[in-house]
């Protein structure tokens, strides 16, 4: 962890993690919702992306919005500054491809954006924040809900009951199903060999980059945490939100919606771990 918010301490939280990308490197963040949502900006992140000559990916999302279709979605990509530091790569131009599950609590496949195929290795940058459907809005959901193309974000939603609509699952099966979908794209890179995790904690508002019109932050900024463990890194996240002066609305948010779940899902699964020691590379 680091609490230097800046390209500098942004790389070097990324390096302490002592992680290097094999092959062709895809680097999976949240382009944001128009017009006013709190996505990583591309002069915050640009250094690392292009130290590792990544590949921007993101994939389509299920409920329509500025991002809902390729054309729509890279011009949003565009707008915010994204195409200017990387290239882009809309991961469901070409629909889906199937990961499997395995010991899934609720899904038999994963279907993910069909460019996932191309990539070798993931670095994985979430803005950490809240979310009005899981909660919050770290690592897992950036692998899960985020890599999935519109059928796998339904699957995810439903727990495998449909893969056309994302509206009217159980509130549990959609947290433990993030999970699944979750250990699928770990699994499927090496089992979590090639892939690693940046959590970046500012503009910790209680809504999602999906939300173009957030509410203000009640949390001041807090730092960039790293591991190649998402369980342990969205816990430490959790954590430091729990202890944050002005947490009220935004605990309040993620008790109500149960999002602690898809943590304990994950650990149970074997996603990862809840247990982790975090370490201050500013001491």
């Amino acid at each position: 962890m680091t609490t230097d918010i800046s390209p500098e301490g942004l790389m070097a939280v990324y390096e302490a993690m002592g992680w290097t990308p094999e092959g062709k490197v895809a680097v999976k963040l949240s382009t944001g919702e128009p017009p006013a949502s709190n996505y990583l900006k591309p002069e915050l992140i640009k250094d690392l992306v292009q130290s590792v000559e990544g590949t921007i990916v993101e994939c389509n999302t299920a409920y329509g919005g500025s991002r809902g279709e390729t054309a729509m979605h890279m011009q949003v990509a565009k707008d915010h500054g994204f195409t200017d530091i990387a290239e882009v790569d809309i991961m469901d131009a070409d629909g889906s491809i199937s990961l499997p599950v395995n010991g899934g609590t609720h899904l038999e496949e994963d279907l993910v954006g069909a460019h996932f195929a191309n990539y070798d290795s993931f670095l994985v940058l979430s803005h950490f924040k809240g979310h009005q459907m899981a909660g919050f809005g770290g690592a897992i959901k950036n692998i899960s809900i985020g890599i999935g193309s519109k059928e796998g974000k339904c699957l995810i939603h439903t727990a495998g009951k449909s893969s056309i609509s994302m509206w009217g699952g159980i509130q549990d099966d959609f947290l433990e199903s993030m999970a699944d979908a979750g250990k699928a794209v770990s699994d499927s890179l090496g089992n979590g060999k090639n892939i690693a995790y940046v959590n970046v904690m500012n503009r910790i508002s209680i809504d999602c980059d999906c939300n173009g019109k957030p509410a203000e932050p009640d949390i001041h900024d807090i730092g960039i945490l790293s591991s190649t463990d998402p369980v342990a890194l969205d816990q430490a996240c959790i954590d430091l939100v729990y202890t944050a002066e002005g947490r009220e609305k935004l605990v309040n948010r993620i008790e109500q919606l149960n999002g602690l779940h898809t943590l304990e899902s994950a650990e149970e699964i074997g996603l990862g771990s809840r247990e982790y020691e975090l370490v201050n590379i500013d001491d």
